[in-house]
């Protein structure tokens, strides 16, 4: 039976992918679980993690931050359930970077992030196959741009509490600024013998 009400099918797709998210948390929970239970995710906090790091602490942003992270932001038409697109938010800039300063900085202070810049529309994309099975389609949140924004900030003050405590191994290339997985190839590269050349193998035994 096909169906052609448009409420009906939206809530079709939202408890579809509603479900699938569901199973998956279930099944990372049941794996997360018997990790636990079996030793290897506490063996691996505490090799990993020998001593403490010092609480983050998030400094105040600026108008000069906000207007530069507004300018960076990909100019599209595409908007969030509050109807603002980027390309309205860059016109608009110069007259409402000083509020929304104001308002990053209240949820810096209280370690809050608004209600409402949670909410985002998601609309579902056609991947391949029949289009009439739900299970052929994707979904895609389309955030405020004011969110936007406010996580650029976070993620900024984020990355440099890392850096300067350097929590994060040097060997860890993937989503970290200025590196890139190209480095690890090159690191491979320098630390692979040439065809060749000898080797020496290093054996370090604990004696007490």
């Amino acid at each position: 039976m096909l169906i052609q009400n448009q409420q009906t099918i939206a809530n079709s797709f939202n408890n579809y992918f509603s479900t699938v998210a569901e199973k998956l948390m279930e099944t990372n929970h049941t794996d997360k679980m018997s990790q636990i239970q079996n030793g290897e995710t506490l063996h691996h906090i505490l090799r990993n993690c020998r001593h403490s790091y010092p609480n983050i602490k998030f400094r105040y942003t600026s108008t000069k931050e906000v207007e530069k992270i507004i300018k960076s932001l990909k100019t599209k038409n595409a908007q969030g359930y509050d109807e603002i697109s980027v390309k309205i938010l860059k016109w608009s800039a110069p007259f409402i970077s000083s509020p929304l300063t104001y308002i990053y900085n209240k949820s810096l202070e209280t370690g809050s992030f608004p209600s409402r810049l949670k909410y985002s529309t998601v609309k579902p994309i056609f991947k391949t196959g029949d289009r009439l099975d739900i299970a052929n389609f994707r979904p895609i949140s389309l955030l405020i741009s004011f969110s936007k924004i406010l996580e650029k900030i976070i993620a900024t003050r984020l990355q440099e509490h890392i850096a300067q405590n350097q929590i994060v191994a040097n060997e860890q290339y993937g989503f970290r600024s200025n590196v890139s997985t190209d480095n690890a190839l090159s690191q491979r590269d320098r630390e692979t013998p040439k065809r060749g050349e000898s080797t020496r193998c290093y054996t370090v035994s604990p004696h007490f």
